[in-house]
């Protein structure tokens, strides 16, 4: 056989391929709204970019009549491109062939990429639609799935891994999603859980919908398992583009920088956000957005813990991964949810060389028997590490109220925040007025002959005494006192200034967060 016949014969072959499971189950997989796995690969990556790997992979079952049938690919698709230019390993699993279905070889795959994506320092982009591990190949399923999890901690914080649901991803196969660094979620589309409604009702006798389960609404509301909620595919790869110019392709580099632009003043002006009556709420993203370049704030986790925000915004062209809290919801206080959504996204800026900009306003940690008994002590204490052991360029603003733990945990100097500003409306103290004055108090307005007044009298007495930001500056425990409009060339500067910043920690293995 010649070129011409041997090169007639390789391209029959990857028609045949690439069709995946065929044309019939890819109307099927269209009509539901979704794109192939391919499909999928060329709308995330550059134009033309796609190198695809491993195309004539086939499986090796033999029981069960493994053995009659053609897996194409064994139902995922690998390979390599680019995103803004820069490389980056990629893989979508096929449903249309067995359902996407994991088996050795689907997994070997998957485990080949990975390697090359932590061998290459390129992040590694998962996109998820698989019916589970193939039963008809028993343990080997399994063994593939723990090599895929063993793979997603070796590379976690040396690249960034994103895990794209599109489609179900039940059982053993969400944990690969869980163990790295951003999820994505398209409305509708999305399924994911460990035991699905049938076995539920089975075990359990309850009765619940997959949407109800395990939906994108409720990944990203309830469980805060995803981080980035989409209405339509083509919404979820223009999140995952945008993510990726905000982020380094490894942890040995920084974010790429960005030509600066000043905000948009006039729609969002700082002195105009923060209200006069300090028990009244604002959003506190429209305080980000008065700072950051073109006042552009990429937010993460948005409907999740929404009483803290995080995500990513440039400051004169450099990234920066903002904390901050949100007086619109619980009056921004700390609690089990809110702190392991703060301390996660904490860890994963400073893996990767992303300095933090804390801004403040809290009450403090949130009170109550249901708080306490989900432990909110061993989840507060999350965020408190977290701060502790970063070592990227931590900023903090303290906007208004900072009582109590609250004021210590959200990046204080006493856990090493490099540059400490407050605002003139700044209130640091142990509690807040009312309930100071009423224990420091207590007998004094006990024994009043107006009690009220003389409450009213130790409140104001109390809040001119501690309910203000010069306390905490006398002590050096804040590096200045600034005016609102001052914050933005406070962060310039003070980004500036510790662009170059070594900070050694004691040298041991790993420390033991409060998991």
């Amino acid at each position: 056989m010649g070129l011409k016949q041997k090169t007639a014969d390789l391209k029959k072959r990857m028609r045949e391929a690439v069709k995946g499971g065929g044309s019939k189950a890819i109307e099927k997989q269209k009509a539901i709204g979704k794109k192939t796995a391919r499909e999928r690969i060329l709308s995330i990556l550059d134009p033309k970019s796609f190198h695809e790997n491993d195309l004539f992979v086939e499986h090796a079952g033999r029981d069960f009549d493994m053995d009659k049938k053609y897996l194409p690919g064994d139902g995922v698709v690998t390979g390599t491109g680019t995103i803004n230019g820069h490389p980056v390993c990629i893989y979508a699993q096929d449903f249309t062939v067995a359902g996407g279905s994991l088996g050795w070889a689907h997994a070997k795959k998957i485990i080949k990429i990975m390697d090359h994506a932590l061998k290459m320092k390129v992040p590694i982009i998962g996109i998820n639609d698989s019916g589970g591990a193939r039963i008809q190949e028993g343990v080997n399923a399994l063994a593939g799935y723990g090599e895929i999890f063993y793979r997603n901690t070796l590379s976690s914080g040396v690249i960034p891994q994103i895990s794209v649901i599109l489609g179900p991803c039940a059982g053993g196969a969400v944990y690969s999603p869980a163990l790295t660094d951003f999820v994505f979620v398209v409305d509708k589309v999305s399924k994911m859980f460990i035991t699905g409604p049938e076995v539920i009702k089975t075990v359990l006798g309850e009765e619940i919908s997959m949407e109800e389960l395990g939906g994108a609404r409720v990944h990203s509301e309830i469980t805060g398992n995803s981080h980035f909620f989409a209405l339509s595919e083509e919404e979820c790869f223009g999140q995952i583009k945008e993510l990726f110019s905000y982020i380094p392709w490894n942890n040995e580099k920084k974010a790429e920088n960005f030509p600066k632009k000043p905000p948009r003043a006039r729609q969002f002006n700082i002195d105009e956000i923060m209200p006069a009556d300090p028990r009244q709420p604002y959003d506190v993203r429209d305080v980000i957005r008065s700072i950051t370049d073109d006042s552009e704030f990429f937010e993460i986790q948005e409907l999740f813990a929404a009483n803290i925000v995080i995500g990513f915004a440039r400051i004169a062209g450099q990234t920066a991964g903002f904390i901050a809290n949100q007086p619109l919801v619980m009056a921004g206080v700390l609690d089990v949810d809110s702190s392991d959504k703060a301390a996660r996204f904490i860890r994963y800026c400073d893996a990767f060389n992303i300095p933090l900009v804390t801004l403040v306003d809290l009450p403090g940690y949130l009170p109550g028997i249901d708080q306490e008994h989900a432990g909110v002590i061993r989840h507060g204490a999350k965020v408190l590490y977290a701060y502790s052991e970063a070592t990227v360029p931590k900023i903090t603003v303290i906007m208004r109220k900072a009582y109590g733990g609250g004021y210590i945990a959200m990046c204080s100097h006493h856990l090493r925040a490099d540059f400490v500003c407050a605002w003139p409306t700044a209130e640091i103290a142990v509690m807040g007025p009312e309930g100071a004055a009423n224990i420091i108090f207590r007998n004094e307005i006990k024994n009043a002959e107006n009690p009220d007044e003389m409450r009213k009298q130790k409140i104001k007495e109390y809040k001119s005494k501690f309910a203000n930001p010069y306390v905490a500056a006398a002590y050096g425990y804040i590096d200045a006192v600034i005016e609102p409009k001052e914050t933005r060339s406070f962060l310039v500067h003070s980004l500036d200034v510790s662009s170059l910043k070594v900070d050694r920690m004691p040298k041991k293995k790993h420390g033991i967060p409060p998991f």
